[in-house]
């Protein structure tokens, strides 16, 4: 930025492509008898408040001293917002972008940067995905800045950081890092800034998943999720307090937690609001289901193909009719129907959804048996599996459960009890050579093996008094 303000406001309206984007908005004015205008993005803008500045800017006289150096009128004539000097060119147009309001006036030679934005945004409601038994009700939004004061106001310490990073030469998308000094692991700190300061990415066109591939790049075929993913604010902070570290995205209503083992995937906010021994038995009660949902049905197929394997007492757990159908092939097929069902789910209108999920779970699964294409057992041991994956929080953790049963599914089919026995031991491998974004094993504190550490995540800890 330079000094005449003819030539300044000719390179920056150009650099905006003023005329050509009916949003983008420059208002002439004259202050104290200089030459000046503003720009700003319409619809960024609170418009009481810039009315507010306008009535004190329009009452300053020509020898007022706030014109006599651009910190001058920085100190005395911005009365009620936040405000700062830029002289880089590209760091005001980033601003302008931002939602910030930019004033250039004659003879100073630095933009003035009024932060009187405000973003669409919806209200703070309870979480769709993160449902809250007991505690608190509000959850993250697509507002950053709203997002960090939810952190704020649970956590009152100066140790509190919030680290402002843009990422994406194109998008240049708000990340900010939240953690506590002192508690958080600094060799982790100084990696993640290092990721996200050489981040050679044009966008974040998918907020957090781009960023998080920026962040680690894995194998593209490991399901496994690297990063937990909440819209509680509770929890956020909690993970905070433990040493975690905290990553939040513009225009995601979601934070990512790092480092994450397989067990941190599993912890819910909801084991914390009761007392221990019930929020003991809420969180193994997680993990049998997950490995249930694991076992079941490769187990259950191995058993029809050995059916006197099974006592006497035990065998109406085998179909009683057979279908024309193998039951490996009415498994296959209802594993990927489901997931099918789920996506119609997601694109049907919400007034309709009730309807149609009453057709395909009564009429369809009814009629699917009734004709032979399937048995009444196959139908309740993946209804019981469908609903198991919903079990725990982590959308990713159950796709990659899936994606392991379904490799079950086909071993066992295949080789029988040695398929089994094999794939179980694939699985086992696969989690151990997996590992978290700090480079500890995926199955921490198990594997290695840390029993005071394994206890806190297996069982729900009480408050310890310091």
């Amino acid at each position: 930025m330079t000094r005449d303000f003819r030539e300044s406001d000719h390179s920056l309206s150009a650099a905006l492509h003023i005329e050509e984007s009916f949003d983008l908005i420059r208002r002439p004015v004259q202050l104290g008898g200089r030459e000046g205008a503003f720009y700003l993005i319409d619809g960024f803008v609170k418009d009481e408040l810039f009315e507010k500045l306008l009535e004190f800017f329009y009452a300053l006289s020509e020898s007022d001293p706030a014109f006599a150096s651009p910190e001058a009128f920085l100190s005395r004539a911005v009365p009620y917002c936040e405000a700062a000097l830029e002289r880089d060119e590209k760091n005001v147009l980033t601003a302008v972008l931002s939602g910030q309001t930019c004033l250039l006036l004659d003879g100073f030679g630095a933009a003035i940067l009024l932060d009187i934005r405000t973003y669409p945004q919806r209200d703070t409601a309870e979480p769709e995905k993160d449902k809250v038994l007991r505690g608190s009700h509000d959850g993250f939004v697509e507002t950053m800045v709203l997002n960090c004061a939810l952190i704020r106001r649970r956590i009152r310490s100066p140790q509190l950081r919030m680290e402002y990073h843009a990422v994406g030469r194109l998008s240049q998308t708000d990340v900010t890092l939240c953690y506590l000094e002192g508690a958080a692991d600094q060799a982790l700190l100084d990696k993640i800034r290092d990721r996200l300061e050489n981040a050679n990415v044009s966008a974040l066109t998918m907020n957090q998943e781009s960023l998080s591939e920026v962040l680690f790049e894995h194998k593209w075929f490991n399901p496994f999720p690297k990063f937990k993913y909440t819209e509680r604010p509770d929890t956020a902070a909690a993970q905070i307090l433990e040493g975690d570290i905290i990553i939040l995205v513009d225009n995601a209503p979601a934070c990512m937690t790092l480092p994450t083992t397989i067990f941190d995937v599993m912890e819910e906010a909801n084991d914390f609001y009761f007392p221990p021994i019930t929020g003991t038995y809420l969180r193994l009660t997680r993990y049998f289901v997950l490995l249930l949902m694991l076992l079941l049905t490769p187990v259950w197929l191995l058993l029809t193909q050995n059916p006197s394997w099974l006592p006497p007492s035990l065998t109406f757990l085998l179909p009683g009719e057979l279908p024309a159908v193998p039951i490996f092939w009415q498994l296959l097929i209802l594993e990927v129907g489901i997931d099918g069902l789920k996506l119609a789910a997601l694109a049907t209108p919400s007034m309709l959804t009730t309807a149609l999920s009453l057709i395909a779970g009564i009429v369809v699964g009814d009629f699917a048996v009734q004709s032979g294409w399937f048995s009444a057992e196959t139908m309740l041991y993946m209804a019981l599996v469908a609903l198991g994956g919903y079990n725990q929080p982590s959308w990713e953790l159950g796709y990659a459960m899936k994606f392991m049963r379904l490799g079950l599914l086909v071993l066992t089919a295949v080789f029988g009890l040695w398929g089994l026995l094999g794939g179980l031991a694939a699985i086992f491998v696969i989690l151990v050579s997996n590992k978290t974004f700090d480079g500890q094993c995926y199955l921490y504190p198990l594997i290695p093996f840390d029993w005071k550490l394994l206890k806190k995540k297996l069982l729900r800890p009480g408050i310890r008094r310091q």
